[in-house]
C-alpha cells in the first residue's frame, strides 16, 4: 500500500504507528500532589483485598497493580500508556533508531516475509540477503501466516545471539538457510537523492534521534550533487511523528531565524510554551548545530512537502508550519489529526508513564488535533484516484481521541460506505504481482505524487484531486 515495514530489530510504522508515536521526550517531575480522593482509593484498596482473597486461584499482586495503572491511564486517550520493563525498553529503542536485529526492510507477499532490502553493512547484507528474497522461515517457525509483527520480533533478540533464516530465491529457484547473528542496527529515517537535474527528494520516514544529523548530511550531498538546486521535495507521507525536537529542527531548516514553529497549551506551566526556529528550541547539549553546514539557499529554494493521511504528529507540526509562513506548497491528502504533545516521565529505573500533557498549535493558531493539516493542493495517490486512503486510520478514528478543542466535529457518513469499496479493491490488488500493483514505491518514476510536485516546483499543469475535499471536524459524542 505504497509503504513497508522497516526493520531493524522491530518497529511499526504507519497511520497507526503515527497515533501512538510521541511527539515530546522529557524527564519533568510534578513539584506536589494534587490532593487525594480518599474515599476511592479507599474503594481501590478494599477491591484489591477481596481479589486477592477471594478470586478463585492466587493472583500475583505486582500484576493487579500495574494492570490497574495500565487500566487509568489507557481510559484517558489513545495516547496515553503505561510502560512496563519490556514497553519502556522498546519505546526508548524506537525514539533513538537503534535496534538488535538482523538490518532489514520487509514487508508482506503471499503470506510471507519478502526482504525489500537489507540495509547496507547490516548482518543481513554481510550474510547476502538480497531484494525480493522470501523469508520462509525463522528458526523452526513458519512464516506463511504470521502476522508481520510477529515475524520481526522473532528476529529480534539479543546482541550476538543467532538466528537461522530460511530463504526463497525466486530466481535461483532455491531454498536455503541463513544464519545471522543479531547486532544493534541504527536505522536510517531519512533518505534522498537527485531525481533529475536540477530537482531532489528527501524523504522522511520518522522523526528520531539521529534524524536531523541525517537529513543534514543528505541535504550537504544533494547540493555537492547539484549546487544550483531549483526546487526539493520534502516527503513526509506515512511519517507517524516522533521526537518535537526534530520536527522544529528540519522546519528551522527552511525558515527565518527566529520564527514560531509551534507551539503547546496545557494545564502545567511548562506545557504552554512557544517554539521558535533557533537553535536554543532544538539543539541539544551533547551535539552541536548540524543545520549551520547547510548551505543558506536552503531557506529559499522552492520547495513542496507531500503528505497524507499517514503523515502525523511531528511530521503535521513540520507542515503547518511550513504552510503558515508560506514557505511551501503542502499536496496530498489531509494528515492523520494527532495535535497532542506526550511527556514521558520514568517512575523508577525500568518503568515509565507517557500522558498526554498538552495540544500543539501550528504558528498562526490552528489545533490540529483531530482534524489534520488540510493540503494546499490535493492530489490523489495514483492516477486511478485515492484507492486505500479510506482504509487509513485517522485521529478521530480512534477510541476516546482528544478533541480539537476549538469547535465541533461532525461525522462523515459517506466514510464507511468508503472503506468498504477499498476493502474489496485492496483484496482484488493484493492478488496482483507486485510490479503490477498500483500504488508503488515512494521515489521511483511510477511515483504518482511525486511527479505532480515535480510538476508543481516547474510550473507545469498539476493533476488535482476531483474527489478529495476537506474531511469536517468530527463532533465527539457524549
Amino acid at each position: 500500500m505504497g509503504h513497508k515495514l522497516k526493520v531493524a530489530g522491530w518497529i511499526a510504522v504507519g497511520a497507526l504507528a503515527g497515533a501512538l508515536t510521541t511527539v515530546s521526550l522529557q524527564t519533568v517531575a510534578r513539584g506536589a500532589l494534587a490532593p487525594l480522593p480518599l474515599e476511592e482509593l479507599q474503594q481501590l484498596a478494599a477491591v484489591f483485598g477481596m481479589v486477592k482473597s477471594d478470586y478463585v486461584e492466587p493472583v500475583d499482586e505486582k500484576k493487579l497493580i500495574t494492570d490497574a495503572i495500565s487500566g487509568m491511564v489507557a481510559s484517558l486517550d489513545p495516547h496515553s500508556q503505561y510502560f512496563d520493563k519490556k514497553s519502556f525498553k522498546e519505546f526508548r529503542e524506537g525514539t533513538s533508531g537503534r535496534f538488535v536485529g538482523v538490518g532489514i526492510e520487509i514487508t508482506q507477499e503471499d503470506g510471507l516475509v519478502k526482504v525489500v532490502s537489507p540495509i547496507e553493512g547490516s548482518p543481513a547484507f554481510r550474510a547476502g540477503l538480497k531484494p525480493n528474497d522470501l523469508i520462509t522461515k525463522i528458526d523452526d517457525t513458519a512464516v506463511k501466516g504470521l502476522p508481520l509483527n510477529d515475524a520481526v520480533k522473532k528476529m529480534r533478540g539479543e546482541p550476538n545471539t543467532k538466528v537461522v533464516l530460511t530463504i526463497f530465491r525466486k530466481d535461483e529457484n532455491r531454498s536455503f538457510p541463513v544464519t545471522i547473528t543479531r547486532e544493534e542496527i541504527r536505522t536510517q529515517s531519512v533518505r534522498a537523492k537527485v531525481i533529475e537535474p536540477g530537482y531532489a527528494w528527501v524523504r522522511l520516514s520518522q522523526f528520531q534521534e539521529r534524524t536531523v544529523e541525517d537529513f543534514a548530511r543528505k541535504l550537504e550531498e544533494i547540493y555537492k550533487q547539484e549546487p544550483n538546486l531549483k526546487g526539493l521535495v520534502l516527503d513526509l507521507r506515512n511519517d507517524p511523528g516522533g521526537l518535537l525536537d526534530a520536527a522544529v529542527a528540519v522546519s528551522a531548516a527552511f525558515l527565518p531565524e527566529n520564527v514560531t514553529v509551534v507551539s503547546t497549551n496545557g494545564q502545567l506551566p511548562e506545557s504552554k510554551f512557544v517554539y521558535k526556529a533557533s537553535p536554543d528550541y532544538y539543539q541539544r547539549r551533547d551535539r552541536g548545530n548540524s543545520l549551520e553546514r547547510l548551505p543558506a539557499a536552503l531557506k529559499s529554494v522552492p520547495l513542496v512537502v507531500l503528505v497524507n493521511e499517514g503523515s502525523a504528529s511531528a511530521s503535521e507540526i513540520v507542515a503547518g508550519a511550513l504552510q503558515d509562513h508560506k514557505r511551501a506548497t503542502i499536496m496530498g491528502s489531509q494528515t492523520f489529526g494527532k495535535g497532542s504533545v506526550q511527556t514521558v516521565r520514568p517512575l523508577g529505573p525500568d518503568t515509565g508513564l507517557k500522558l498526554t500533557t498538552a495540544r500543539y498549535y501550528t504558528p498562526s493558531g490552528k489545533s490540529i488535533q483531530a482534524k489534520g493539516i488540510v493540503p494546499d493542493v490535493m492530489i490523489d495517490e495514483s492516477e486511478e484516484g485515492n484507492i486505500f486512503a479510506a482504509l487509513r486510520t485517522r485521529e478521530a478514528d480512534l477510541e476516546k481521541h482528544l478533541g480539537s478543542g476549538q469547535g465541533a466535529e461532525v461525522k462523515d457518513p459517506a466514510r464507511e460506505k468508503a472503506r468498504a469499496e477499498a476493502v474489496k479493491k485492496l483484496e482484488e490488488e493484493a492478488k496482483k504481482p507486485q510490479a503490477e500493483r498500483k500504488i508503488p514505491e515512494f521515489g521511483t518514476d511510477k511515483d504518482f505524487q511525486l511527479v505532480q510536485a515535480l510538476n508543481q516546483l516547474k510550473g507545469r499543469p498539476v493533476l488535482v484531486s476531483k474527489t478529495l475535499t476537506e474531511r469536517k471536524d468530527e463532533k465527539k459524542e457524549n
